[in-house]
């Protein structure tokens, strides 16, 4: 793509899409005095002496450090972090639009996970919970765990999570529509890598039927040489029916073809899934499986795209997710608490579904709100709320 200044893309983003503003009018001496010194001294003592109050005197109880390395940006893949504060700026300004929080975007100039790590820790003190972002795979699951465990905030890698909980709540109701539960199904997922692994681990919990996980190398199991940690934790969790080969093997008969990767499906590989096959071709810009195709040979197709009905789109969970977990001032993110998003997700919709409308749009003022009621009970329910 050539550079045109002139484009509306670029004029769009001049300046950047995001300001910080007091809440504070400073008019006169008085109001000064109140925001800034001398005033300000005595809810600094009051913290110092109890920390907690931190949560009502400052804006961290609401604010969220959008972190970032840039090696796995949109399909766009390692472009570096200056490269990627536009998208993190992008997701700063979600959270404020769909769920009221304030967010800071911060893009890391190293790859290395105890860097990432360590720089993270150190700056936790001004925020009540960390969303990392774009940070490829497989170091993305190192950083999310180490952080978790050292952390007393809620920290969620929203490229897994948020696409995981998205997933579910779409495959829940897709599998409505065409007569099922999750229970019945056989799913195919392609790509092993953040988004992968985090869907198939919710779809597992959620109960699904059976589930095969293809790599490139085809379909990850037991009996394959050189996987890794995290590809050996899938294949002994994954893959009931034993099925070894290629994609196309995997494919054949099954039920759901969940594709999380950049690769490509024939047609050809398409005719062979069972009837009312489910099709989530959610690679962008060019999804896995074309969606004209899709729609030929299956009873609900899902895409990543905004131009296509049933998109799986991230801003579905993770907004609603941080302010459920913010209300109920939870130390961490649950698997119960990503499965309770899901749950309410999908019954936004519950009472209207059609094979073009498996889940809500980015815009359904519904969404925020029962995503947060539920990921805050469900925190209260699990022990790690404060509040």
């Amino acid at each position: 793509m050539s550079f045109d200044a002139g484009r509306a893309v670029f004029r769009a983003h001049e300046g950047g899409k995001l300001v910080v503003r007091s809440r504070m009018p400073l008019t006169d001496r008085e109001s000064l005095s109140l925001a800034y010194t001398p005033g300000v001294a005595e809810v600094c003592s009051a913290i110092a002496e109890d920390e907690t109050l931190a949560r009502t005197y400052t804006w961290r109880s609401r604010l969220v450090a959008v972190v970032s390395d840039g090696t796995a940006v949109l399909g766009l893949g390692n472009i570096g972090p200056a490269a990627a504060l536009p998208v993190m700026e992008g997701k700063a300004a979600l959270f404020s639009e769909f769920a009221g929080l304030n967010a800071v975007p911060i893009v890391l100039d190293t790859t290395d996970v105890d860097e990432i790590v360590a720089t993270v820790e150190r700056i936790a003190p001004s925020f009540g919970g960390i969303n990392l972002e774009d940070i490829s795979a497989p170091r993305c699951f190192e950083v999310e765990a180490r952080l978790r465990e050292r952390l007393p905030i809620p920290v969620f890698h929203d490229d897994q999570h948020g696409t995981a909980i998205v997933v579910l709540a779409a495959l829940r109701n897709a599998a409505t529509v065409t007569g099922r539960t999750l229970g019945d199904l056989r799913v195919v997922v392609s790509g092993a890598g953040a988004a992968g692994v985090a869907c198939t681990k919710i779809l597992l919990a959620a109960g699904i039927g059976d589930i095969a996980v293809c790599d490139s190398k085809g379909i990850v199991h037991g009996g394959r040489a050189g996987l890794t940690s995290v590809k050996a934790e899938l294949a002994a969790a994954t893959n009931h029916s034993g099925l070894t080969g290629s994609l196309a093997d995997a494919m054949r008969g099954a039920d759901v073809f969940l594709g999380v990767s950049a690769g490509f499906v024939d047609e050809d590989v398409v005719r062979t899934m069972a009837d009312q096959a489910i099709v989530f071709a959610l690679a962008n810009p060019d999804p896995e499986v074309d969606p004209e195709v899709a729609h030929r040979h299956a009873a609900v197709v899902a895409t990543g795209r905004s131009d296509y009905p049933n998109q799986i789109n991230n801003v579905l969970a993770f907004p609603g997710v941080f302010a459920g977990a913010f209300d109920a001032g939870a130390r961490s993110i649950t698997e119960n608490m990503k499965l309770a998003a899901a749950t309410a997700i999908s019954e936004v919709v519950s009472g209207a579904l059609a094979p073009d409308y498996i889940v809500p749009t980015p815009f359904d003022p519904r969404v925020g709100p029962a995503v947060s009621a539920a990921v805050a009970e469900q925190a209260r329910r699990d022990g790690v709320a404060r509040a």
